[in-house]
């Protein structure tokens, strides 16, 4: 081909556009392939798409909708210790750090997240084996420690972030960054719910106050904003659910009756306005709600020895009493069959005075928080069990991180550690008295079966009859998924 002075500015590749024989033969080439796609999709020998994205009704968002495959659980419940409890306190037994107590970890760390590093610290509650298993468990939590038979132990979870915030992030979101929709907000996007008259989601923040990450551990991120938690508590009501008390009842039925007939009106002539059916939707359960959250949130039906056994009752302890109200309500929840409950243990970042953060005096401070969390939570996984509810229902106690094997220097408490740390599995679809993974001897790092919270979600998903990998939403043209692009499931905990 002749060269023209236009073309001398020209890339390499724009001067082949021009090229007559490379143009007829690239088409050529491109005609032939959208024929062969042709010919292939005709016989179903394509490539299935992964992508799973729910058909949603807007007038009904919360409608039950099937999973991918026969589920496990039908619903999860979710105890959550902020604060990032400790391991080597509770869960992951280490020898060698009683033997090690008082010396410098070899080749350790000198400074850790808030400042230098002291010696190797000994566990400060005695580990006894439990059940017919013999898993060996702190005395901080004797009721749980009974129920070890029923427990599947993942020892070898890692996090993204040293940071209570960005790690609440990620343990409930999958990402560090604000953003993204919490596990509960995927779950009721994808299956709904079997209550219409109860949100599908409802977070149970503790009695002391919200998470550091707060509305982030249960908000619908870019998801409809129909598919956020509801926050309530046995002693914190729905805020704005019930009108002022200068409107009385009449008037109220009146007006809603009223609105009712000209939402119905305006649907009727934009029938193909989701956003407005979506709205009406949310009215609508809120107007359902007024009767009944208040039923499901009045405990004084239940036994003095419901009461009594999860320490509902506990005259000297009001933060337990309350924590204990909260188990209740859960436990009421799922029986309605609310399809997510998250449950708080601990709240926002007070020098572990308010949750897990234990830092400067690790076991003063959890000799509170331990009594306040055992018991109940003990209470409620028993009660469950007693009454069938674990045969359709995932527990799940977690934590935002790990702490380390040392002391940090000059205080009596340990630094974050976000390089193992346990999660506890039991009820539909989980197999009892197993451990998965571990830590080193000294419970520093995740040496063997090493996973990520995407797994300990990827897990969840699944047993719920969802997968991770499958279950997506566009969002800024890429398709997102709870797991990022990460994810197995851990199937040794598997029943």
């Amino acid at each position: 081909m002749p060269s023209h002075p236009q073309t001398q500015s020209l890339t390499h590749a724009g001067r082949n556009l021009l090229d007559r024989r490379m143009f007829l033969g690239d088409t050529a080439s491109a005609l032939s392939a959208i024929a062969l796609s042709g010919i292939l999709a005709e016989q179903d020998l394509l490539a299935k798409d992964a992508r799973w994205s729910p058909q949603i009704d807007a007038a009904h968002p919360h409608a039950p909708r099937p999973p991918h495959t026969e589920p496990k659980a039908k619903n999860v419940l979710v105890i959550f210790c902020a604060g990032a409890c400790s391991q080597l306190e509770s869960w992951d037994y280490k020898p060698e750090l009683i033997r090690q107590d008082g010396k410098p970890l070899p080749g350790g760390p000198a400074v850790t997240f808030q400042g230098p590093a002291g010696n190797l610290a000994r566990p400060q509650y005695r580990f006894r084996p439990h059940g017919q298993c013999g898993k060996m468990i702190s005395d901080m939590v004797p009721h749980l420690a009974k129920q070890v038979d029923e427990f599947a132990f993942v020892h070898s979870l890692t996090s993204k972030s040293n940071t209570h915030g960005p790690a609440e992030n990620f343990l409930s979101t999958g990402f560090v960054q604000d953003g993204f929709p919490s596990v509960g907000a995927w779950l009721t996007y994808a299956l709904g719910s079997e209550n219409r008259d109860l949100p599908a989601f409802v977070a149970i923040p503790d009695p002391r106050g919200v998470p550091q990450a707060s509305v982030n551990n249960w908000g619908s991120g870019f998801l409809p904003a129909v598919f956020q938690g509801t926050p309530f508590s046995s002693s914190q009501r729905i805020r704005n659910l019930q009108p002022p008390a200068t409107v009385k009842a009449g008037s109220d039925i009146a007006a809603r009756r009223l609105l009712r007939i000209l939402n119905q009106e305006h649907l009727r002539l934009n029938p193909l306005d989701s956003n407005l059916a979506a709205r009406i939707a949310s009215y609508e359960l809120a107007a359902r709600m007024q009767l009944s959250v208040p039923e499901i949130s009045d405990l004084s039906t239940e036994p003095d020895h419901i009461l009594k056994a999860y320490g509902a009752d506990d005259s000297e302890d009001s933060l337990k009493a309350g924590f204990a109200r909260n188990c209740i309500l859960a436990r009421r929840l799922i029986e309605k069959g609310v399809r997510c409950v998250q449950l708080f243990n601990g709240a926002y970042a007070s020098g572990g005075r308010l949750n897990w953060d234990g830092h400067q005096k690790l076991r003063e401070q959890y000799d509170i928080h331990g009594r306040i969390m055992d018991q109940p939570s003990a209470a409620l996984i028993h009660d469950m069990r007693q009454r069938g509810l674990l045969e359709d229902t995932l527990v799940v106690w977690c934590t935002e991180f790990g702490r380390m094997p040392m002391f940090q220097k000059g205080a009596q408490g340990r630094d974050h550690n976000p390089n193992g740390f346990t999660a506890v599995l039991t009820g539909a679809g989980v197999k009892g008295g197993v451990s998965y993974g571990r830590t080193d001897e000294l419970g520093f790092k995740a040496v063997e079966n090493v996973l990520s919270v995407h797994d300990l979600n990827a897990t969840i998903l699944h047993l719920l009859g969802l997968s991770h990998e499958q279950l997506t939403f566009r969002h800024n043209g890429i398709d997102r998924r709870l797991t990022d692009v990460h994810g197995h499931v851990i199937d040794a905990v598997l029943a």
